[in-house]
């Protein structure tokens, strides 16, 4: 059970309740039901409750993935992530957020085809840039030039493809999953291996083409 501060404050309670919803939300999908039993497993009145998610659905979905990006940061801390090459860095925290939602995988199935929806695709797009934001700068990314923006945009592809995949996954230890986001991982070495020919010479880099590619690989 998550632990609250006496009379929290509903930012507090919104980061409690969040992974408390999410396992409800594979029953009773992203609705006010599931912050209702969320609530009453914190002992929290389900009125104060539903008043932590205003926007609804989309907002559990954001605090529920805000949960993750911090669960992840938790089981990787600076000093394991130091010790590893930047290759190793991406896949074992992409791998660690895979574990954290592997036991609420309805749950993320639900809370995709909530983003998917015409009126939610903006706030998808950013929490999906969100999360590679917080992968990066936990690899110890520190480029603010269009690196910055070509790093995010690739590893938010490779995550949205990889989560694709995942949530399909029936192999021992999500194997598959695995090995499927180790070959994304090495098309962007070798991307960030040609950059550099790619940018300088006649045909510049289509960057939405790529990704694309990594979203939709090809058949092996």
């Amino acid at each position: 059970m998550t632990d609250l501060p006496p009379d929290p404050t509903l930012d507090e309670m919104r980061v409690g309740l969040a992974p408390l919803v999410a396992s409800n939300a594979a029953f009773d999908g992203w609705k006010p039901a599931a912050v209702d039993a969320a609530a009453d497993t914190l002992g929290i009145d389900r009125d104060v409750a539903r008043l932590a998610f205003p926007g609804g659905a989309v907002d559990m979905i954001d605090a529920w993935f805000a949960h993750v990006d911090a669960e992840m940061l938790r089981r990787l801390p600076p000093e394991t992530l130091a010790a590893m090459k930047i290759r190793a860095k991406i896949a074992a925290l992409v791998e660690a957020r895979l574990d954290i939602v592997a036991p609420d995988r309805e749950a993320l199935r639900r809370a995709l085809a909530v983003l998917a929806l015409p009126q939610n695709a903006v706030r998808g797009v950013k929490l999906g840039w969100r999360a590679a934001d917080v992968m990066w700068r936990a690899a110890g990314d520190t480029a603010t030039d269009y690196n910055h923006y070509t790093k995010r945009t690739l590893l938010a592809g490779i995550y949205a493809a990889t989560v694709t995949v995942f949530l399909d996954d029936e192999s021992e230890g999500q194997a598959d999953t695995r090995a499927f986001l180790a070959r994304r991982i090495d098309d962007v070495m070798r991307f960030e291996a040609a950059k550099a020919k790619w940018t300088g010479g006649p045909h510049r880099l289509s960057l939405s083409r790529f990704v694309g590619r990594l979203r939709y690989p090809p058949a092996a």
